[in-house]
């Protein structure tokens, strides 16, 4: 089991928004000069102690992070996955460009050098930012995001029809024994990508299923794939941004 890195600085804000105000959880890495940040997605379960050590950890490697609440507008006691069906992309495109405003307007923050990263249903999310040209983020990883096919709103495209609209590049971690995604999906997006010469890399893990970052659930957890996607990631991400 992973622990938290204690040693950076922390924050619990509320960002301005049209919709009132937005909670969101920060991490600075100390640094001197401007620092590439990252817009890290929850998964389905929310912010817990999960997505917060995975702020942190990007911290530890250089990386400013900021976790918006995506389920901000929800308020209830709702199961987190009775909350995720709620959740429009109009709407969490919005989050993510005043969570972008936010961040570029600090002086710790290099705004030429923004990604994004998620997790699960934050996977999904990371790839669907990447599809908004105008939300300008420089890469994106995504870590096995499900319901490729599916759209989060009335009259919308699913993140699989809007791929010809990402311009940043990105890196794709699945499980193998993952049903959402499942291969068929990443055939096919990978497919996509490749026809439209979109810049991407995919890995697949063995012996994985779906949340296989997941340290606080024992049953999902699978270490070896965790420790070579991260590897995997950081040199993505010192790469890309």
């Amino acid at each position: 089991m992973l622990d938290p890195i204690q040693r950076h600085a922390r924050e619990i804000l509320t960002l301005d928004h049209p919709a009132g105000g937005m909670a969101a959880w920060a991490s600075w890495p100390g640094t001197d000069g401007p620092s590439p940040a990252l817009l890290v997605m929850e998964h389905a379960l929310g912010i817990d102690l999960f997505v917060e050590t995975m702020g942190l950890r990007l911290t530890d490697a250089g990386y400013a992070t900021l976790v918006p609440d995506l389920y901000h507008r929800i308020h209830s006691f709702e199961p987190p996955l009775d909350k995720m069906r709620q959740l429009r992309d109009t709407e969490i495109i919005q989050d993510l460009a005043v969570s972008l405003a936010h961040l570029r307007k600090d002086p710790r923050i290099d705004p030429d050098r923004v990604g994004i990263i998620g997790f699960c249903m934050g996977g999904r999310i990371a790839l669907r930012a990447l599809e908004e040209p105008a939300l300008g983020l420089r890469a994106g990883v995504c870590y096995y995001g499900g319901h490729l096919k599916v759209a989060w709103g009335e009259d919308q495209k699913t993140p699989f029809d809007l791929v010809e609209q990402i311009e940043a590049p990105l890196l794709f971690h699945f499980g193998k024994e993952d049903t959402n995604p499942s291969p068929g999906d990443r055939e096919d997006l990978e497919r996509a990508l490749t026809r439209r010469q979109k810049p991407h890399v995919f890995h697949t893990y063995d012996g994985a299923g779906h949340a296989f970052m997941d340290f606080t659930r024992a049953e999902r957890y699978r270490s070896e794939a965790s420790e070579c996607s991260w590897s995997r990631t950081l040199q993505f991400l010192s790469d890309k941004l």
